[in-house]
């Protein structure tokens, strides 16, 4: 039903987008596209895979060995579970699958999960910090927005960085929490732990995925970055690092289906000063196909990670 839902609100924002906007202009985007450009750009979901995937492999204790080819696979299969299963349950999955495979023990996969994650979100806010402070006519919208996503990086690191801070935040969240949601916190409370436990006693292990994970959002951002300039359009990129964040923080918000709707309605808002709607429109779908190219190349590994997602809810 949340499925539904979030598909259901994805159609309704779509529909009031596309009501609004030249339909026939849209398409006359796609064909005066730039098609070396967006060759390039597309195919950039190849780097960037790869990149992640060896980021994966960072994260493995010593003692235990992931192959490329198998990190490359728990990505992309992760990407498909990602587009069907609510709340990224696709990465839980893939901890699951690497447990299921004996790389290692299921708690500390999680924990390994855990903390790819939040250096992603860390790493998108910072270049999202960076981008807002040097962007170069910040109006009050602006400000509140530069002021929030700095207060969300903050508190990131600090969640990160601080085993006491992240204690009373997780004690302090699990006493106003419903009932619903207090067992999976009590659990991410002790992946976080041991996750703190685990990365922290290595700070070269630490510097080197942390590392990585700017270098790949500054990858994401340079792709998108790419289709504005397939699509004949121009932004420069200093302003791309601000406002493409931004757009992506909207599609994380738990409303739509995998940000669709969102995430293309913030992209033409913010992008409006520098080209118009129709091209917008373009930028949106653009920026949706980085999440369903990874899971269409996914698709042959679908079987195997369904089996440990079943084995999972099990």
């Amino acid at each position: 039903m949340k499925r539904f839902i979030s598909i259901a609100v994805s159609v309704a924002i779509l529909l009031i987008l596309y009501s609004k906007i030249d339909f026939q202009g849209l398409i006359q985007v796609f064909r005066d596209c730039d098609r070396v450009w967006m060759a390039v750009s597309l195919g950039m979901v190849i780097p960037i895979t790869m990149v992640t995937s060896w980021r994966l492999q960072q994260l493995m204790p010593q003692g235990t060995s992931l192959g490329f080819i198998e990190a490359n696979r728990l990505i992309l299969g992760a990407s498909v579970l990602n587009m069907v299963l609510p709340s990224k349950m696709g990465d839980i999955v893939k901890a699951y699958f690497m447990r299921d495979r004996g790389h290692l023990s299921g708690s500390l996969s999680l924990s390994l999960v855990v903390f790819e994650k939040a250096c992603d979100m860390l790493s998108l806010l910072l270049w999202c910090v960076f981008g807002l402070f040097v962007y170069p006519e910040k109006d009050g919208l602006f400000w509140t927005m530069t002021l929030a996503v700095t207060g969300g990086l903050i508190f990131g690191l600090l969640l990160l960085g601080s085993r006491q801070f992240a204690q009373i935040f997780f004690v302090s969240a699990i006493k106003i929490a419903p009932k619903k949601l207090r067992q999976k916190l009590q659990n991410l409370q002790i992946s976080w732990q041991e996750m703190h436990d685990y990365f922290w006693g290595d700070k070269k292990q630490l510097l080197i995925v942390s590392a990585t994970s700017i270098f790949t959002w500054f990858l994401h951002l340079l792709q998108i970055w790419l289709f504005i300039l397939a699509l004949k359009a121009w932004t420069p990129f200093i302003v791309n690092l601000a406002l493409s964040p931004l757009a992506i923080l909207a599609g994380l918000l738990p409303l739509t289906f995998a940000g669709v709707g969102t995430r293309d309605a913030a992209l033409i808002f913010f992008y409006q000063p520098y080209f118009d709607v129709q091209a917008g429109a373009a930028l949106g779908l653009l920026c949706t196909s980085r999440y369903f190219l990874p899971a269409i190349i996914g698709l042959p590994f679908l079987g195997q990670m369904m089996g440990a997602a079943k084995k999972l809810r099990q």
